[in-house]
């Protein structure tokens, strides 16, 4: 019996708040997690569904780990199955594919050392191919939200198990908007980092050179956790490229499309009102609005399934096809096989390529500095449509995300209201690859100036009642359990590191996690000793003196109030966080540590900073 109620909507803030707390166990968190999947079983998430048994070798693992080295310590995450687990069969949608992989893909191994629980494997669409979510002998994944709709694919289960709180987070993939569709349909970000910037080694191919690796979450922030983990060169990596994230910056513009947007479905109509809504919230940011043709997204789109693109799938899973007939799912079957028509030559193969070397050109001249919003999806279809018609609907769900990786573009999916009772609505946020800072920032003003909105209620019942309303701010705002908004400018706190957080060091990249910003180098007041503590890996311990003491070399970062609220219940004792004073006089919160400490830790004030410290 747990001391606390685990919610049905999990983030990383509140398990480490309550992990630091003793009030949670991550024991009790999968118990829990896997006593809703065992609920769950009749939604068809999972192909190798969480359990204790196969999970108790990581849970062992925590005890060795530093939660303040370990910033996803004890938190569990879904994975799409076809990346690969160790020990774990990968089936891709396929019982006579599997094969048990050896090793971890690339991100999951960079996950699990973070102190991250790799929960199972979820149900795809086979071979990653489809956006609808029912192409799977798996069975069908159930919208998290409404049954009879689909959820989206091709990462169907990962969203699923997301929205129905049996993982924190999951990892799904996207080569034509399998990361960002199922995020609209089950109220949820989806996170599309640019090509290349996280390892696909050891995922199976869907069409190669446009594969990625995603993220879902509740929210942005948990999402640029993980992206904050998982982004970086592999050398062992074909596809691997350094794809740095740029300080926070707002766009220079944002641009919407300037004629009407097509809608389908049955409930084409309310999405098109959720869509106007949507829009019409975008123009009150402070951000300037340019209304672009979106006819060259729309071309570059036509070219992944109408174009040779689809023969880059059929190489890659054409021996397999050919030596099993019948073993893939009919519908998928059928789609690779049109990767063999004769009319994919290699003629047609560089007369796409120079067509779309045009487009990105065009695209890069239009999204300089800027970002794109579009609709995710245009509309949805229940299952049973979708098995009536497989091919149109599936069309129709990539009409505004099949661009986005052949134009080299970063994208994130983000809740935006809904179009019907529980029938969330969501928008993508696209832009350049080297711009994914400009997505993320333009994301949060959507999401946080809704928030503020909805904080402007005198009481909590003013919230409910605009809820009850169906007001579509309320229905945008991903509040947390606190209810608090996000941080203003003016409410960002300043904390002062002295160590293995400053840039350069292994937990800077906890600061990068929290999305704190470094601000400025700095010096204490000459009134510190500074120590060796005796830990693994060393770390160093201020201490303020009476009398005497030195000044001692600092890195200034500021973070928001909830960041910082995770951050100090990472801080392990001796260490804490109090007022360090700075060298001009004013107080900061920062590192401190505690007197004892001292009697049995090397006296290293010496140096006058951690960054002088021979041998660290």
């Amino acid at each position: 019996m747990t001391k606390v109620t685990i919610p049905e909507k999990l983030s990383i803030e509140w398990l480490e708040e309550n992990y630091a707390s003793g009030l949670l166990t991550p024991e009790d968190v999968i118990e829990e997690i896997v006593q809703r999947s065992v609920s769950d079983a009749d939604m068809n998430i999972w192909i190798t569904p969480p359990s204790l048994a196969s999970l108790k070798p990581y849970l062992a693992r925590l005890a060795e780990l530093d939660p303040a080295d370990a910033p996803l310590w004890g938190i569990p995450f879904a994975i799409k199955d076809n990346i690969d687990v160790a020990g774990v069969p990968t089936t891709a949608g396929c019982s006579a594919f599997a094969y048990t992989p050896q090793e971890h893909a690339s991100v999951v191994e960079r996950l699990v050392a973070a102190g991250a629980i790799p929960l199972g494997k979820t149900n795809l669409d086979q071979f990653a191919t489809g956006l609808v979510g029912t192409r799977s002998p798996y069975g069908e994944a159930h919208n998290s939200l409404r049954p009879e709709l689909i959820s989206g694919g091709s990462s169907s289960g990962s969203a699923v198990a997301v929205a129905r709180g049996q993982a924190v987070f999951s990892l799904g993939t996207d080569t034509a908007g399998s990361g960002r569709v199922p995020a609209a349909l089950n109220e949820l970000v989806g996170y599309k980092p640019s090509l290349g910037s996280w390892p696909v080694k050891g995922v199976v191919p869907a069409c190669a050179s446009l594969d990625c690796v995603t993220v879902f979450a509740h929210s942005l922030e948990d999402a640029l956790v993980v992206d904050s983990i998982a982004r970086g060169v592999d050398e062992n990596d074909p596809w691997s490229r350094h794809v740095p994230r740029q300080e926070a910056g707002l766009p220079a513009k944002i641009c919407l499309p300037k004629q009407p947007v097509d809608f389908y479905g049955p409930f084409a109509g309310k999405y098109e009102d959720a869509w106007q809504a949507a829009a019409k919230r975008i123009e009150q940011l402070n951000i300037p609005i340019a209304y672009v043709d979106y006819e060259l997204f729309s071309d570059a789109a036509a070219i992944l399934y109408d174009g040779p693109w689809v023969a880059e799938r059929w190489a890659d899973l054409r021996d397999f096809i050919e030596a099993n007939p019948d073993a893939a799912f009919p519908v998928t079957e059928q789609i690779l096989r049109s990767g063999a028509a004769a009319k994919h030559d290699a003629t047609s193969v560089f007369t796409a390529m120079h067509k779309l070397q045009a487009y990105k050109l065009e695209a890069r001249k239009l999204l300089q500095d800027a970002v794109l919003v579009m609709p995710t999806c245009g509309g949805t279809w229940t299952r049973e449509q979708v098995r009536q018609d497989p091919i149109r609907t599936n069309s129709d769900m990539g009409r505004y995300t099949n661009h986005c990786n052949l134009l080299d573009l970063c994208a994130v999916a983000v809740p935006a209201g809904t179009a019907d009772e529980r029938l969330p609505f969501g928008i993508t946020l696209f832009a350049l690859a080297e711009n994914e800072h400009l997505i993320n920032e333009a994301a949060r003003s959507f999401v946080s100036g809704d928030e503020r909105v909805v904080e402007t209620g005198d009481t909590a019942a003013n919230k409910l009642s605009l809820a009850n309303a169906g007001d579509d701010l309320t229905a945008l705002a991903s509040v947390n359990e606190s209810g608090a908004a996000l941080a203003s400018a003016e409410e960002m706190i300043v904390v002062a590191v002295c160590g293995l957080h400053m840039r350069g060091y292994p937990l800077e990249k906890q600061m990068n996690g929290l999305h704190a910003r470094f601000m400025r180098e700095a010096r204490s007041a000459p009134r510190y000793k500074l120590v060796k503590l005796p830990t693994t890996p060393a770390k160093p311990g201020m201490i303020k003196q009476l009398q005497g003491g030195a000044s001692i070399e600092l890195e200034l970062w500021e973070m928001s109030p909830a960041a910082f609220g995770t951050f100090t219940s990472l801080i392990p004792a001796p260490l804490g966080i109090g007022k360090v004073e700075l060298n001009d006089g004013s107080e900061v919160s920062g590192f401190v540590c505690e007197a004892y400490a001292a009697a049995n830790a090397e006296d290293i004030t010496a140096y006058g900073g951690w960054r002088h410290i021979p041998q660290v």
